[in-house]
């Protein structure tokens, strides 16, 4: 089976043309080969990609016959990714600045309708 409907298939990817460009952007190897989308992929393969900053490592069990539920995942790959991958995924969330520091800049609508909850309380 081709390697972008394999990811497809246990569902990676939301869509096959997704799926296909990941491999074309050199984000899929199997065996530490960067792959083209062609790529056949057979049981005992080691798959590795990168999606949303994670290394995800799989294992190829099984080559499943069509799209599966979500639920029969396991049973055609098993999930060898360190841990060390998610952690540092958890990291980058509090490494980020995602609010502006107080008092700078104009004020979000948060902030705005809490000013106007303020106001109302004091009327």
């Amino acid at each position: 089976m081709r390697i972008d409907k394999y990811l497809w298939y246990i569902r990676y990817y939301k869509t096959r043309s997704i799926a296909t460009t990941a491999c074309k952007k050199g984000q899929v190897k199997v065996n530490n080969d960067v792959v083209k989308p062609s790529r056949e992929v057979f049981a005992q393969d080691v798959i590795e990609l990168r999606k949303n900053q994670i290394n995800y490592k799989l294992k190829v069990n099984d080559i499943p016959e069509s799209r599966i539920s979500a639920k029969l995942v396991d049973i055609y790959r098993t999930d060898i990714t360190p841990k060390e991958q998610f952690e540092a995924q958890e990291l980058l969330k509090y490494a980020k600045d995602y609010y502006r520091k107080k008092g700078v800049g104009r004020p979000t609508k948060k902030d705005r309708r809490d000013i106007d909850d303020f106001t109302d309380k004091n009327e």
